[in-house]
């Protein structure tokens, strides 16, 4: 534990040095955030500011990844085959998420890649991550740890299609969470820190080091995305933590306790889901004034950063909780 947090700590420092010729870089390349005709008001604002500063996250977690495990091969000739899948998750789905991101910038301004081309990449992603973590990682078994249970339980391969679920939902759960300064990042940290505490319980060496290097590099980013935001994560990054995060999840055996760690996410995709449903089903009601969530708040007069704090707290809380259930 003590070399993962530190390896947090230089993983922050070092994205720090380079979050700011980051932010030069896109703005000379005219990455610039394009808002939402529909989407609230006060966020036109936001207009222009550089919109993939995901980049900054996913490369340091690559790069400080890589160069640990290259060290644990020359000193112990191991491999931490453990951390392969869900860097692989984290690389792909920041591959996508990028595409996505510049189509929003050059091809179709504010939107980006269509939703239903997306869903069907960010599946075709998670249907290889189960794969490799059902067959090869968990050696043909699906494991399954249930609150107050003190056995795994096995369900068989079912777990293949239970993990496209859960990989691809948490990628678009954290995706539709990117949308206020700050929030994103925090939420997406305090997940990694809980399922880190998780794995370390559970003797998961590597894995405890790939979720406390991705809570530096998140604290980094969040750095330069603190109110009024100098760069936003991006799909390139939200989808990407995301997706990762989905796989962690798998690897600890603890996929049942996600939706509590993960409460924000879900909640704010849930209100999503919840608001197309609706309004198709009455012919144009909304269940809320706006979608995602935070937005609907924002609507009902609450301040960005009063949001954004108020998720911080619950986030944590959650993660707390979930440590808690899987302790029992």
């Amino acid at each position: 534990m003590a070399f993962a947090l530190t390896l947090g700590g230089v993983t922050f420092l070092m994205a720090v040095i380079w979050g700011s010729p980051l932010i030069e870089f896109m703005r000379r390349m005219r990455m610039g955030k394009q808002i939402r005709i529909d989407g609230p008001q006060t966020h036109l604002a936001k207009m222009g500011t550089p919109a993939m500063g995901g980049i900054l996250i996913v490369g340091w977690i690559v790069l400080i990844s890589v160069v640990v495990n290259i060290v644990q091969i020359v000193q112990a000739l191991e491999i931490a085959e453990s951390v392969a899948v869900p860097l692989g998750v984290l690389v792909a789905y920041s591959i996508l998420g990028g595409i996505d991101d510049y189509q929003g910038f050059r091809l179709r301004p504010g939107e980006g890649m269509r939703a239903r081309v997306k869903i069907l990449f960010q599946l075709g992603i998670a249907l290889v991550a189960a794969v490799f973590l059902y067959w090869l990682v968990n050696g043909r078994n699906g494991w399954m740890a249930v609150p107050t249970i003190p056995v795994l339980l096995d369900i068989g391969v079912f777990y293949i299609p239970v993990a496209v679920i859960i990989i691809a939902g948490t990628a678009n759960a954290v995706n539709i969470t990117d949308g206020l300064d700050g929030l994103a990042g925090v939420i997406a940290a305090a997940a990694f820190i809980a399922y880190g505490i998780i794995a370390f319980l559970q003797d998961q060496q590597f894995l405890v080091i790939l979720c406390f290097i991705t809570v530096g590099a998140c604290f980094a980013f969040l750095w330069f995305n603190a109110k009024p935001a100098q760069m936003f994560m991006g799909d390139v990054g939200s989808q990407a933590l995301g997706g990762m995060l989905g796989v962690v999840a798998l690897m600890t055996n603890q996929w049942l306790i996600l939706p509590v760690i993960a409460a924000v996410p879900m909640a704010t995709m849930l209100s999503t889901t919840l608001q197309v449903l609706y309004f198709k089903r009455t012919g144009g009601k909304r269940l809320f004034k706006m979608a995602p969530l935070h937005h609907h708040f924002e609507l009902i007069g609450w301040s960005e950063t009063q949001i954004v704090q108020r998720y911080w707290l619950i986030g944590i809380l959650a993660g707390m909780l979930g440590v808690a259930l899987a302790l029992v």
